[in-house]
């Protein structure tokens, strides 16, 4: 079993991820204990608005080994097959560049010597032009084919342009690498002169970084078609809240017309008595009937799936995965046993009053088999804090320190820290334990630090 990742995915959210094997399952258990002086309960967060609108999922094709020198040209042309094949084959092989790319960026920022840093940059360079020529190397024809290359090379063309800018802006000082910096500001601007020349986006665009930025973001999402599988989303619970809420008006509303007509055998004539007694029991039945209900579905969904979302292959049609969801508040007697032991393991001044959260997602690999080249599929669950923010204090503190006869005044921002578990469980029920502590304030995420507990207690 693949120990999970978790990282910092943008300002104020993290995504964790896995990989899955066909025929996997696998189950991730999310607890979050968060401080009450952050202001998040079940009367403040709203679960199932805070499931659809910080809460995503998604699912591709993987594979570990991903660099550029192992970039797998599955190019064809547009006499090989069909035209779905054309349009997968270069959607994968477009999907794997881009991967690798931004996997060797990384390793490549890294590298402190700038030595180091410009041999690795420099190959880097040298491999991307290797495979953006096997790209170039056929043009199809088929005015709809075209449009499918014009759309990845577009988009190639762009991003690696901005990665080599980026491997230029944050290098390491030197001045002795002026050759090196100079065949990669040359690599940029072929890559820029080369789109402007088969005109791939118009003056106005380019002109505007907030558009070009958006229109490679939307050519990003077509090359994943066939590659990132598609998500459809359904509510589990809907039909039984239904039921349950049907079920609790037919209670109450049997209840209000025995007093109704125990009333008016009481009183044989309309007087305004009786039209009070009415309207009091009418109105208790609209009060008992809402906290009744909530009542009693709050009983019902606790420990129930609330979600299930299903991933597709977009080009064949087959379900590849599906996955349940569970979201809600626990109480410190239902956490597990080793999972308590994890949270107390805190330092003592770390040990404040908060309210528990329990994430979990059970993940079905229904595929058999997947695509040549790739063993397995990864899935990613990114969570974003933005709601768990809103009620934090604003404004900076000051911290003032005594140096000589002089008085240092310093600002200090408030910091929230949330404290959690994560419990991975294979299909044959081993578990792995894992505690994580971010630190964050009200406009980013500081930090997210996995901490390292006695290695009896991460694995059983």
């Amino acid at each position: 079993m693949k120990k999970i990742l978790l990282s910092q995915d943008e300002n104020l959210s993290f995504k964790v991820s896995n990989e899955l094997l066909p025929l996997d399952l696998q189950r991730l258990d999310l607890y979050f204990s968060l401080p009450v002086e952050m202001g998040i309960s079940d009367s403040t967060l709203n679960l199932e608005n805070y499931f659809y609108s910080s809460i995503r999922s998604n699912s591709a094709y993987y594979c570990e080994q991903m660099h550029l020198p192992l970039v797998r040209s599955r190019y064809i042309s547009q006499t090989k097959g069909e035209k779905s094949d054309y349009r997968l084959n270069l959607n994968l092989y477009s999907y794997q560049i881009r991967l690798a790319l931004e996997t060797d960026i990384k390793q490549a920022l890294k590298l402190k010597s700038p030595g180091e840093y410009y041999i690795k940059t420099v190959e880097l360079a040298d491999q991307i032009i290797i495979l953006l020529k096997k790209l170039r190397r056929y043009t199809p024809s088929d005015s709809k084919l075209s449009s499918y290359f014009k759309n990845a090379d577009n988009y190639l063309s762009w991003h690696v342009e901005q990665s080599f800018l980026q491997l230029l802006a944050k290098a390491p000082k030197s001045g002795e690498h002026a050759a090196e910096r100079e065949y990669l500001f040359d690599v940029c601007r072929v890559e820029n002169e080369y789109r402007s020349d088969n005109q791939y986006n118009s003056k106005i665009t380019l002109e505007d970084p907030n558009r070009i930025t958006n229109k490679m973001r939307l050519l990003q999402r077509l090359i994943e078609y066939g590659v990132v599988f598609r998500k459809e989303t359904r509510n589990l619970n809907i039909n039984l809240k239904r039921l349950v809420r049907g079920g609790v008006t037919a209670i109450v509303m049997a209840f209000v017309m025995a007093l109704v007509l125990n009333a008016r055998s009481t009183f044989t004539e309309v007087t305004l008595f009786l039209v009070a007694l009415l309207g009091v029991i009418y109105g208790l039945r609209e009060i008992f009937k809402e906290d009744l209900t909530t009542l009693i579905w709050r009983v019902i969904q606790r420990g129930r799936p609330k979600w299930l979302n299903t991933f597709t292959n977009s080009v064949s049609q087959q379900r590849m995965t599906s996955q349940r969801v569970w979201l809600e508040f626990i109480k410190p007697s239902e956490l597990p046993e080793r999972v308590n032991k994890l949270f107390n393991k805190r330092r003592q001044q770390n040990k404040q009053a908060a309210h528990l959260l329990h994430f979990r997602s059970e993940t079905k690999v229904e595929a058999k088999e997947f695509l040549p080249g790739y063993d397995e599929i990864q899935q990613q669950i990114i969570f974003n804090l933005t709601p768990f923010v809103r009620y934090l204090r604003k404004g900076k503190g000051k911290l003032y320190e005594l140096e000589g006869q002089k008085v240092i005044q310093q600002s200090v921002e408030r910091r929230y820290q949330i404290n959690m578990v994560v419990v991975q469980t294979d299909k044959d029920q081993n578990q792995k334990l894992q505690r994580f502590k971010i630190t964050l304030n009200r406009s980013e995420i500081i930090n997210i630090e996995a901490m390292t507990p006695d290695e009896n207690e991460l694995e059983n």
